[in-house]
């Protein structure tokens, strides 16, 4: 990715002329717990309400919820964010979707997935595992997947305007700094490190 300079500033810097589009940019943090962890709740109380409820049935597709969400995380981050297309127009929609985090990595209000963003994604990601999921599987699986989500968004926050004494997340933080300030083209995993490792993305020693 390349790199003009980057901005220490808390504030955000203004991408759109239109004031509707922008303010569609920006979401506090504490957004997405407002809208998902109902959600969260309402598939989790599914799950464990149905006449055919296992509880080795719903750790296995819990399980996999939260270890599908990590691999879309890492192939969204690395795939499509990091993706910088030759045109111009291109350019300036991969500046929307991740350059300006980029450029601005403390922006306070550009942190966590807008709302314009998570939420067309989740509905797209919930009806295409209920194409391909067993009926039984569906609500935790979902409901891992829309856990892990918040994780990442909640860590990601937390990495960029936390102090964190957790050895665990003290070592994910510096992982995510160094994939922001020394190389952006490592270090793919914000939430986890897995297939950075899987995927020799993971920064040498």
């Amino acid at each position: 990715m390349n790199k003009n300079f980057v901005s220490d500033s808390k504030e955000s810097t203004r991408m759109f002329k239109s004031g509707l589009l922008e303010s569609v940019s920006k979401v506090h943090f504490s957004v997405p717990l407002i809208i998902y962890i109902p959600v969260i709740g309402y598939f989790l109380w599914n799950a464990v309400s149905t006449s055919g409820f296992s509880i080795l049935n719903f750790s296995l597709s819990f399980g996999s919820g939260l270890l599908f969400w990590t691999a879309t995380e890492y192939s969204l981050h690395r795939y499509v964010f990091h993706y910088v297309p030759k045109a111009k127009w291109g350019q300036r929609l991969h500046f929307i979707f991740h350059g300006v985090h980029h450029d601005y990595p403390n922006d306070r209000l550009r942190l966590v997935m807008p709302p314009s963003v998570s939420i067309p994604l989740a509905i797209g990601f919930y009806f295409l595992f209920k194409l391909v999921l067993p009926t039984d599987w569906l609500p935790s699986f979902f409901a891992a997947f829309m856990i892990g989500y918040l994780i990442y968004d909640m860590f990601h926050y937390a990495f960029h305007h936390s102090s964190i004494k957790n050895p665990w997340l003290k070592k994910m933080k510096q992982h995510h700094m160094r994939h922001h300030y020394n190389e952006p083209d490592k270090g793919y995993g914000v939430s986890s490190v897995l297939w950075d490792k899987i995927l020799d993305s993971d920064f040498k020693k």
